[in-house]
């Protein structure tokens, strides 16, 4: 199975056409549509469902779809890396990072080190700390930021000097809008809106507390902008972090016992990093040291 012809594969998968992915191949209709009987042949599946006017993807399709776009992101990252030998450092760093306060630290980190790097380039990758580390596991991110609880015992770390405050996010008309804060035998009088990982949701279940059994979780997500959406429709209001945010309609309100979570900067033990990647990692321990000492 050759480059050539996945990155083939994804244009006619993106196009749903095999004349219009053609075109934008530079190459003839009959020798794609042949590469692509090719590969499904070599493959021993079929990719396509063909009608008339359109292609779609079958369930193999979606899956090689998937695998391919990491095969080639992750091979043009690798050129890119190679590609330092010029006097000044240069390079792309991707970095994943959740939505948290300390997402502003992390910008002033790299407007710092991009001031005396200015031809490094930076990919960010929003998500949460489960998507980013199965990322950086496959290679496609380099640097993550995360928040705690999180496993990392297979990566180096560099813990942040900022907390996460938790809180619940309500609709303005509502009674909670108007307390200073709420407590776990409030939350729970009303549905609530959850984190999707696993390993958080543990931690807000312990601070519910004897209270947890009548915790009514009706939604759970991975990033609050669409969450928000659903508190705003009064779905339930949104147990999240306090990110220093406006949402029309909505108003925070801290827990109370205080709830904080910590944040880490993570990247892959026994990892070889490109020379623009061992010097950030550099410059965020010096840069963090820094913080502490002030």
């Amino acid at each position: 199975m050759e480059f050539r012809v996945l990155k083939y594969f994804l244009m006619v998968a993106r196009e749903e056409n095999i004349t219009h992915a053609a075109d934008l191949l530079h190459i003839t209709q009959p020798t794609l549509s042949r590469q692509m009987i090719q590969l499904e042949e070599e493959l021993g599946v079929t990719l396509f469902r063909r009608s008339k006017h359109r292609i779609v993807l079958t369930e193999d399709g979606m899956l090689l779809r998937r695998r391919a776009e990491e095969i080639v992101s992750l091979t043009e990252k690798t050129v890119e890396d190679m590609q330092h030998k010029t006097p000044q450092l240069t390079g792309k760093l991707s970095i994943g990072s959740g939505e948290f306060k300390s997402s502003q630290f992390l910008a002033e980190l790299i407007a710092s080190f991009h001031r005396m790097y200015p031809q490094v380039h930076f990919e960010i990758y929003s998500g949460n700390s489960d998507n980013i580390k199965e990322r950086i596991d496959r290679g496609i991110l380099d640097i993550g930021l995360l928040a705690e609880p999180v496993d990392i015992s297979k990566y180096n770390f560099a813990r942040t000097p900022f907390k996460e405050r938790w809180g619940l996010l309500v609709k303005e008309d509502s009674e909670f809008a108007r307390k200073e804060y709420v407590t776990p035998e409030e939350v729970v009088l009303s549905p609530v809106i959850m984190t999707q990982r696993e390993m958080m949701q543990n931690e807000l279940l312990n601070w519910f507390g004897d209270c947890a059994d009548r915790l009514q979780s009706i939604v759970s997500g991975n990033l609050l902008y669409n969450l928000t959406a659903l508190a705003k429709c009064g779905l339930g209001n949104a147990l999240t972090l306090d990110l220093n945010c406006s949402y029309d309609g909505l108003h925070f309100v801290p827990l109370k016992p205080a709830m904080e979570t910590g944040t880490v900067l993570v990247w892959k033990k026994a990892q070889i990093f490109s020379p623009a990647g061992n010097a950030f990692i550099t410059y965020t321990r010096q840069y963090l040291n820094e913080l502490h000492d002030n």
